[in-house]
């Protein structure tokens, strides 16, 4: 079919479906995206394919040179990613640079053309590139061999692209066949039994306290024709390669063979690197263009796993809607049938339980200007995350799509601005506040200021240690005019009209408050709310291991059919844990409930940063100071704003029950 028609695979930008015959429960995940069988797919707006023909056979909408384009290097040992140009590699003399949108120049993407340029379906065999010369006297060629030796020990990884498909690399590990999409730039030998997996597939590489340097690669890349029609004409499936180490003592014949190339840890002699390459073209049958990350995504984590994860959520929240079922509606009520009749009775003069409260409940809170700007903002970033991840299911915001996931997320951001003022200034309102303007202040600067400051200190470390997750002047910019040009006007739009409404309280409230009676250990706040915050974690641990895995340890995420699940899981479970412990507080006579819905859903944001310090010990293995700041402070940032988001989703269901509860009795 043609561009937009429908494909058959595991192409993460193709919606699928499933097989009758599952549960509705996998039914919805299969319908929002999720990767189980093949079924069908279409294709997105702007990922078209490129046709490809021999360099006899090229026109106009067939091109025979396949370029290969270079992206920044990283490493699971250090946040700090750094531009290809920033090594001493081979440099392309025509240098070009794709426009990268948003998103990829805040995840610090630095696409760039390379010199490695091939003709379709044209074999070559060990074809230099250039060659590097290190000289032992010269202080500059000092200072690159060392920042060289340096990825090679913090084992940064090359990130190529071909026809907008990452370049794996595949290699036997003791489980099996592993690929990743990047290679590394070579390995470093501090003993002989201490080999890492780059190395330890290389028996050659055995002297210790050695660098060695990949300065070959044997790249296969495969096609596929598309017509019988037109033979000649082809589009690329699959691309891979192989990372080699060779010294070429000959730079007039090359052999591609013989020792590795060796850098001495000391750099006492001159040195020349040769860096060379082989392609060759493959023709494969039997993959299509729309399945041509299926190679890709065959390496990534089974799903099996995430349908653990998924089972794990359901069950969870499962067990406590049963709970809220059997406690809340069963004996709630029991307690409004009660209420009601003791009303019309002349015998029972006083009320009891949760409805002798009923004259404190809407009490106005304390810091109600901070919890109004707290909501305004928690509800800009649950519609933001919920647009996204729907747009996500769809294929719409694809790994194949780079940058795309952070250029939406921002861009509804900025525009999302209007319902958080309304909001803001709407439960401000209802709160009896009156100084609507500074309350549309706070909700406009507070939390993106804490961002904005944070994302600026981070900057700084990046631009002194010179990596390319920098962000430029420029851009910083266009954020501030972004923030200040749009969202604030639009944050300012919505509170104007949410000043001039509030919500409606069922029942009055009298001026003098009521007395609390003295709380039991389980009802006193700070149990709820570290308890609040279990069951909510417990179903998301399992994704957000691969979600933290897909940010540090560079692996691709595509599930996002199964993570929408969870997010639409883990908001009935921040609301069922939050109206629970709420009526049980109001049971207990205990009228303070407004910060508290907010905190006891909002406290999953804790757990959420323990498991990241876990994470960062255990599952990571960054070195230095400047790393260790970047990582605490862009996991600051997540937890941030994952406080917001579950605060508000608990305290508005308990608002909306407390609401309801209260408008079905009668009070005299």
């Amino acid at each position: 079919m043609g561009t937009h028609g429908f494909r058959v695979g595991t192409n993460p930008c193709r919606l699928r479906l499933a097989l009758p015959g599952l549960r509705w429960l996998l039914a919805l995940g299969l319908l929002l995206g999720l990767q189980v069988t093949r079924s069908a797919a279409f294709y997105l707006p702007g990922l078209a394919p490129v046709n490809f023909c021999e360099e006899a056979q090229e026109t106009a909408t067939c091109k025979s040179s396949v370029a290969l384009f270079v992206n920044r290097l990283d490493s699971a040992e250090s946040v700090l990613p750094y531009e290809y140009n920033t090594f001493d590699f081979c440099q392309d003399c025509e240098k070009r640079n794709p426009s990268e949108n948003l998103g990829q120049v805040l995840f610090g993407d630095r696409i760039t053309s390379s010199p490695y340029k091939f003709s379709f379906n044209k074999t070559e065999t060990c074809k230099k590139v250039c060659v590097k010369s290190y000289d032992s006297e010269n202080d500059d060629h000092k200072r690159k061999l060392a920042f060289l030796k340096k990825g090679i020990q913090l084992n940064y990884q090359h990130h190529w692209i071909i026809d907008n498909m990452p370049v794996i690399w595949c290699h036997i590990i003791e489980d099996g066949k592993y690929c990743t999409p990047g290679f590394p730039i070579g390995c470093f030998i501090t003993k002989n039994d201490e080999a890492k997996d780059a190395c330890a597939i290389h028996p050659e590489f055995n002297k210790s306290n050695t660098f060695y340097l990949f300065n070959h690669v044997d790249i296969i890349i495969t096609y596929h024709k598309e017509s019988e029609r037109n033979r000649g004409i082809a589009r690329l499936v699959a691309a891979r390669l192989d990372p080699q180490s060779y010294k070429h003592s000959d730079e007039n014949h090359l052999t591609c063979s013989g020792p590795p190339m060796e850098i001495p840890r000391e750099h006492t002699e001159n040195l020349r690197v040769t860096y060379t390459y082989s392609v060759r073209f493959e023709e494969n049958k039997s993959i299509k263009w729309a399945s041509r990350w299926d190679y890709i995504l065959e390496s990534m984590p089974h799903t099996n796993i995430q349908w653990f994860g998924i089972m794990n959520s359901f069950v969870i929240a499962l067990f406590l809607s049963g709970l809220v079922a059997m406690i809340l509606l069963r004996t709630l009520h029991k307690d409004i049938i009660s209420y009601n009749q003791a009303s019309f009775s002349q015998e029972i003069q006083e009320d009891f339980g949760w409805k002798l409260i009923h004259a404190d409940v809407f009490r106005p809170p304390r810091s109600r200007m901070l919890l109004s700007a707290f909501l305004g903002q928690g509800i800009q970033v649950l519609i933001m995350t919920f647009i996204t991840l729907f747009l996500a299911c769809f294929g719409f915001l694809c790994p194949a799509n780079r940058g795309a996931l952070m250029t939406c997320a921002v861009v509804l951001w900025v525009l999302l601005g209007t319902p958080a003022g309304y909001v803001s200034a709407r439960m401000y309102n209802t709160l009896k506040g009156v100084n609507w303007k500074s309350n549309f202040l706070l909700t406009a600067l507070l939390c993106p200021g804490v961002v904005f400051v944070d994302f600026f200190f981070i900057n700084l470390i990046l631009w002194v240690e010179g990596s390319s997750a920098a962000i430029s002047f420029g851009t910083l910019l266009g954020i501030l005019v972004m923030w200040f040009g749009i969202s604030v006007p639009l944050t300012f739009l919505g509170a104007y009209f949410g000043s001039k409404k509030k919500c409606k309280c069922p029942v009055d409230t009298n001026r003098i408050p009521r007395h609390i009676p003295q709380q039991s250990f389980f009802t006193k706040p700070f149990f709820g709310i570290i308890i609040g915050g279990v069951l909510p974690f417990g179903c998301i641990f399992i994704q957000l291991f691969f979600i933290l895995n897909s940010i540090w340890s560079h692996q691709m995420y595509f599930m996002f059919g199964f993570l929408f699940l969870v997010f639409i899981i883990l908001l009935i479970t921040c609301s069922e844990a939050t109206v629970l412990l709420c009526y049980f507080h109001l049971c207990a006579e205990d009228y303070h409930w407004w910060w508290r819905a907010f905190l006891t859903s909002g406290f999953t944001a804790v757990y959420l940063f323990i498991y990241a310090v876990y994470y960062f010990f255990i599952k990571l293995q960054i070195t230095g100071i400047a790393s260790s700041i970047l990582y605490f402070g862009y996991t600051m940032v997540l937890v941030l704003i994952f406080f917001l988001f579950t605060g508000t989703i608990g305290f508005f269901s308990c608002f909306w029950f407390i609401t309801k509860i209260y408008g079905a009795v009668k009070v005299n």
